[in-house]
């Protein structure tokens, strides 16, 4: 569905939302640990979620995903659902959240090492793909096309020798979950869409340690790679403003 234009009151009601979603993801963070598994993470999402006076998108009949939060482990890049397995020390997870507030949605992602700090190549995947999500946002700097956003990411990910996963985009967000334009992770400058003040997009750049091939498990949902290389995801709902951006999902 096409972006709508959004009122004042919906852009605020998107930027409390996105505080709500970014105060999950910072108390979510130090509940990752090992021996903790996604079913018990996931359940306690999905209660913080309503505590804090938001939906649970992710149950709602528009997505109908099993969980209320996307759970990706190691080789999984996105959509992973939550399971009875324990996270190991070592293990790479990637969490990704839409949630609806006062029937506005924001969609934010991250990727963390559970039990210890990255090091090495997990380190520099972790590092340059959340790299690449600022890189994307500091190319807004007012109406900006999605190419100039694009190119951005790609240079970051491209120069870091790290593949990128072009098959899966951003997208406007707001009224819906996903809206248009797509936001690639890819582009040429001055291509594209272009994004006018008070579109609200996510950006979500999406990297691993080895090709660009993605295959779907038999869930339906479930995307990893194809060579089992090691992925993560970064994810930022922003606001595109006269001469700026302001990212809605941070505290």
């Amino acid at each position: 569905m096409a972006q709508r234009i959004k009122t004042a009151a919906e852009i605020e009601a998107m930027r409390q939302g996105g505080k709500i979603l970014a105060g999950v993801f910072r108390d979510l963070r130090v509940k990752v640990v090992p021996g903790v598994t996604g079913i018990e993470l996931d359940a306690w999402v999905g209660q913080e979620i309503v505590r804090r006076g938001a939906i649970v998108t992710y149950k709602t009949s528009e997505v109908n995903f099993p969980g209320s939060i996307c759970i990706s482990i190691n080789d999984e890049i996105v959509h992973g659902i939550p399971t009875d397995y324990a996270f190991e020390e070592g293990d790479i997870v990637s969490f990704d959240l839409v949630i609806t507030y006062k029937n506005m949605k924001t969609d934010s992602a991250f990727t963390m090492v559970v039990g210890e700090q990255a090091a090495g190549a997990v380190k520099h995947l972790i590092n340059l793909t959340e790299r690449s999500l600022y890189a994307g946002i500091d190319a807004i700097t007012g109406p900006v096309y999605t190419g100039d956003i694009g190119a951005a990411v790609e240079k970051v990910l491209g120069g870091g020798k790290l593949g990128i996963i072009r098959a899966l985009v951003g997208h406007g967000v707001g009224h819906e979950m996903h809206e248009a334009p797509e936001v690639p992770n890819y582009g040429t400058k001055g291509s594209g869409v272009l994004l006018q003040p008070g579109d609200t997009i996510a950006i979500e750049p999406m990297a691993t340690l080895g090709g660009e091939g993605i295959k779907t498990d038999k869930d339906g949902w479930t995307i990893r790679t194809r060579d089992g290389s090691l992925a993560a995801h970064f994810e930022h709902t922003v606001l595109i403003l006269e001469d700026g951006v302001e990212i809605l999902t941070q505290l």
